[in-house]
């Protein structure tokens, strides 16, 4: 099969220059490293591939070779071509720890053991109305989850059996595996594909959760929502997540608050907004008005003269502060002044001669007593 051209390997152009050729050659190092793909013989291959690449084109001769002759090189004296560079000894100035410090470290032949993993955490939905959201309220929810089996208590064996430690990693989790890299040949390891890195086998798996050590479950939780929660805002309830494994935490439930919107007001913070409709004859005289809010009902003295969009703040009439109920919002009310669409002939002719006091000529088409008077 034909090899590949070194600058497709490395996904770069021609004439690339040499920070783009290390930048490159980083992220296809980065990419199909042994460590980030155990056991898989294709992104070995790639990563032999890439280094062979990256030791050609890193050195300003060889790669002056190669863009003449091609992977042919070898018929121009140097030796069977470019598969054997000394072991990849050439690097142009290209400092491998940089790899390394970007994969996490991955030399050394240590034994890394993944251990127990703790369990998911869990999110629900809580639907409440926009008043119980002010005011708090409790309610018992139901929800599926993996929780511990019942029948093996979590180990994931038949009981009356065990697990046994892995043969192939010896209980570890890892295994060791040689990889040649552009510093020669290096020993790393990598998750055990044996045992998934548990280090432990089960040979007769509980048939209650076929050896996983959870089961779904149905429970059911007493929720406690707390004076002026907002909407997605949510309640967290540590270890009342999934279940871990054996030896390990269970995982954290989040129940996601909902807020139904109110028809009278809108909220901003601890704020409620509402608007409240007069119509012109009491914008206009003024008098005492009734204005709800989720707390009581207010009376308040309008002013005579009252103007559209006028505004007043009635204080602690909002929503409590989450984690300090005895601190209150306030509630912001803004006068709608409403215009009649229809009027009696009377209210139309009280209209007219108020306009003629202020010597304003309405003609509407039609002239009432007082405009013929005037007249």
């Amino acid at each position: 099969m034909a090899k590949q051209d070194y600058y497709e390997v490395l996904g770069i152009k021609k004439g690339a220059g040499e920070d783009e050729i290390k930048k490159a050659y980083r992220g296809m190092v980065k990419k199909y490293h042994p460590d980030s793909n155990p056991g898989d013989a294709t992104a070995e291959a790639k990563f032999k591939e890439i280094n062979e690449a990256y030791t050609v084109l890193s050195d300003a001769d060889k790669r002056a070779k190669y863009d003449q002759f091609g992977h042919s090189a070898g018929d121009a004296g140097f030796g069977g071509g470019f598969e054997g560079f000394g072991g990849f000894g050439g690097f142009g100035g290209f400092d491998f720890s940089d790899i390394i410090n970007d994969l996490g470290g991955f030399g050394g032949g240590r034994r890394r053991k993944r251990g127990p993993v703790p369990g998911n955490d869990v999110e629900i939905n809580m639907q409440i109305s926009f008043e119980e959201a002010i005011f708090g309220v409790e309610r018992e929810l139901e929800f599926n989850i993996k929780d511990t089996c019942d029948t093996c208590k979590g180990s994931g064996a038949k009981p009356g059996t065990t697990a046994d430690n892995c043969r192939a990693c010896k209980g570890s989790g890892q295994v060791r595996q040689t990889v040649q890299t552009p510093l020669g040949y290096m020993e790393t390891t990598g998750t055990c594909r044996t045992c998934q890195g548990a280090g432990r086998v089960i040979k007769d798996p509980c048939g209650g959760c076929h050896g996983s050590g959870k089961a779904a479950k149905r429970k059911k939780i007493s929720v406690k929502v707390p004076k002026g929660i907002d909407n997605g805002q949510s309640i967290r309830y540590t270890g009342q997540g999934e279940a871990g494994d054996v030896g390990a935490p269970k995982g954290d439930l989040f129940v996601r608050v909902l807020v139904s919107p109110s028809r009278l007001y809108g909220r901003r913070g601890n704020n409620l907004y509402m608007d409240k409709e007069i119509s012109f004859a009491r914008a206009a005289l003024g008098g005492e008005i009734n204005i709800p809010t989720p707390h009581s009902q207010e009376v308040h003295k309008l002013a005579a003269g009252t103007q559209p969009e006028s505004v007043i703040t009635l204080r602690g009439k909002g929503v409590p502060h989450v984690n300090a109920p005895n601190r209150v919002g306030d509630m912001v009310v803004t006068f709608k002044v409403v215009v009649p669409r229809s009027l009696t002939d009377a209210q139309k002719e009280l209209l007219r001669q108020f306009a003629a006091e202020d010597d304003e000529n309405i003609d509407d088409g039609k002239k009432g007593i007082f405009g013929k008077r005037k007249k």
